[in-house]
Parts: C-alpha cells; structure tokens; sequence
C-alpha cells in the first residue's frame, strides 16, 4: 500500500511499508526568523498536529524557512521523535531541534533505513536562512526505493535535464511529488521553481506513473496568485489521456497510489 496526503505547501504524508514519512513538515502560521512577520500562511494544514500518526522519518530538501520550519522539528522530536534525512551540511540544524537521528547526504548518496533505501538526487535551487550564508549548504530531493515502484520527492527545484537521469536510474517511479508554485516573475524565479508546465514535462522524463502536485496555494512566495497555478496545471494538461495521472488534492485529501 502507498497511499499520499496532502498536507499543503511542500509537507506531505506518506504511508508505505508500515511506514509514515513526512516531507519538508511546516505547521507554523508563518515561515521567517521571526513569529510576527515574514511570509503568513493563507490555509491551514490539511491535518492538524494533533492528529498526525506516528511519524517514523522526515525528508528534508533544504533549508530555507518554507522547508526547514525549526519550531515544527521541535513538536516533531518531542512527540514522535523521528528519523531525518537531509543534504549536506543541514544535520547541525536539525539537531538543534532535539532530533538525534539525523543523517545528510550528498546527491547520488543512498543510505539503508529500516529495509529501505533511501537516495539524495539533485535539485536545482539555493541554500540560505541569512543574508550571508547563501548555498553554505545543499539543497536536494529524494527518493525511496520500493517493491512496486520507487517513490521521488523533488524538493523545491527549478526544471532540468537532471529529471531524466533520476528517471533513468529509479525506474520505474510509482508516485513523484513536483513543485507547482512560486514561478512569476518567471525571468527571475525560472532557475529555481517550476513552472505547472514544466512539472509537466518533469514528470514525463522521470517517467512517473503518478504526479502530485506540492508547493502552492499555502505562502505567498512570489507574485503569482493562490489559484494560478492550479489552472495553468490544468490547461497543460488538457486534451491528454485521463489515465495521465497528474494529481492536485486539497489540504487533507488522501489517495492510495496505483
């Protein structure tokens, strides 16, 4: 069983091998250094803290604060005292947040946990929580290996060639998970988010059989608009076959994975 719930933003639960996996986890009402200012969350989260499973492992992409929410790991170590997987230079980090079990990785880097392997693969993006320590980490995404097909976190990325190496070296993928948001002005946040088409395209050289759509709708980021890329998503993807399983889901929503 694979089964996928949105939580919004990039934080996402998945449930596979009797296991459940956070992405990127953020329940914070805003995502800055500080609690009064800085980007403010327009919905809430899909499920409320309280009412998480227990949560074995967290995927981390990098560190910016819309990904990397401090008070968020701090819950998380208290009450269900995780795993985490992070890139290079993340781990010091996440450990100040009370988690123990912290390992980071470079790209193309596997590591075995409980039976299943877990890779760090490229991303096109940046590093900062200050204005003077820009890329003094990596950023990433990540896939796990599993029986019926492998299963890709993107992280927050720009669109790239490397799609298809990833493609290449985990067929096949079963589920990926692809950045939507924070494109406009595209002149300026082109190297580092996706546009809806290019997801699209994304998702086609990975060659994932399923793709659900993260990273819109929760923080205003950049200057396109709540609902922007949810219909851009859907005019990309008009006229295709509707087995071409391109997913939104609503905050909450749930879907098993074919």
């Amino acid at each position: 069983m694979l089964r996928v719930t949105f939580v919004n933003h990039a934080t996402v639960l998945l449930q596979t091998e009797g296991l459940n996996l956070l992405t990127d986890p953020v329940w914070s009402k805003r995502v800055s250094p500080v609690s009064f200012a800085g980007p403010r969350r327009h919905r809430a989260p899909g499920i409320r803290f309280e009412d998480l499973p227990r949560i074995d492992a967290i995927l981390l992409s990098h560190n910016h604060y819309d990904h990397l929410d401090m008070p968020t790991l701090r819950r998380l170590a208290a009450e269900h005292n995780p795993a985490v997987f992070c890139p290079l230079g993340v781990a010091s980090l996440v450990r100040r947040c009370g988690l123990r079990d912290v390992q980071e990785l470079d790209w193309w880097q596997a590591t075995m946990w409980r039976g299943q392997n877990l890779h760090c693969v490229p991303a096109q993006h940046f590093s900062a929580r200050t204005p003077f320590d820009r890329n003094h980490t990596l950023w990433c995404g990540w896939v796990m290996e599993a029986e019926r097909g492998n299963i890709y976190f993107a992280g927050d990325t720009g669109f790239g060639q490397f799609f298809g190496e990833i493609g290449r070296r985990f067929a096949p993928i079963r589920l990926a998970l692809l950045p939507i948001g924070a494109y406009e002005p595209e002149w300026f946040m082109g190297p580092v988010h996706m546009t809806p088409e290019q997801a699209v395209k994304a998702r086609e050289l990975a060659g994932a059989a399923t793709a659900v759509g993260i990273h819109f709708g929760t923080f205003s980021l950049a200057d396109d608009g709540e609902a922007d890329p949810l219909a851009r998503l859907r005019r990309a993807l008009a006229g295709r076959d509707t087995t071409d399983r391109f997913w939104t889901l609503a905050e909450g929503e749930g879907r098993e994975i074919p």
